[in-house]
């Protein structure tokens, strides 16, 4: 009953953004009683809260599969593509309870796998300052990610693979980061 009701969230975010949320019409689109939303996740903020938390860990998992910096952030930007929902609300601090302890694990282990991908480049290829060079990976991916949701890239990008596009960007900011 709970997956039900986070993929109705998801849909409904996907279609018209977390705004739309309404519990009881969440229950009647996943076909549970009007009471079984509030006893998941007690309010809209524990519901969202899941879903992000739900989300960090899909980004977690996806960024420990890569092979390098560039591949964790073509990782990041694929998972923005494919799980858009999530990211949207990940990336939304007002809607999430900050200090839910399945949000902060999830949100540090996601934080932890960018920090390998950057801690793996030569310090020649990323300077000195491996907390910055994370930080600019982050924004590079974020960034492109965010543009790349709200179609402020399909001129640029047009018919391209935006993955593609993500290496050929990412290998301007990082010369050593194959």
């Amino acid at each position: 009953m709970r997956r039900a009701i986070v993929t109705a969230a998801l849909d409904v975010i996907s279609a018209e953004g977390p705004s739309a949320l309404s519990l009881r019409d969440l229950a009647r689109r996943a076909g549970v009683s009007h009471a079984a939303p509030a006893h998941h996740f007690k309010d809209r903020t524990g519901l969202l809260t899941a879903i992000a938390a739900e989300g960090y860990g899909l980004l977690a998992a996806t960024l420990a599969e890569a092979v390098d910096l560039k591949d964790a952030g073509v990782r990041y930007v694929r998972f923005a593509r494919e799980h858009p929902a999530h990211f949207q609300v990940m990336f939304t601090p007002e809607l999430l309870r900050a200090n839910d302890l399945e949000l902060t694990t999830a949100r540090a282990l996601a934080g932890e796998r960018l920090r390998d991908a950057v801690s793996a480049v030569p310090s020649e290829g990323r300077g000195t300052d491996a907390r910055l060079a994370g930080v600019a990976a982050w924004s590079l991916a974020h960034g492109f990610a965010t543009l790349l949701l709200s179609h402020n890239l399909d001129g640029p990008v047009g018919d391209q693979d935006p993955e593609e596009v993500f290496r050929l960007l990412s290998g301007l900011l990082f010369q050593g980061g194959s």
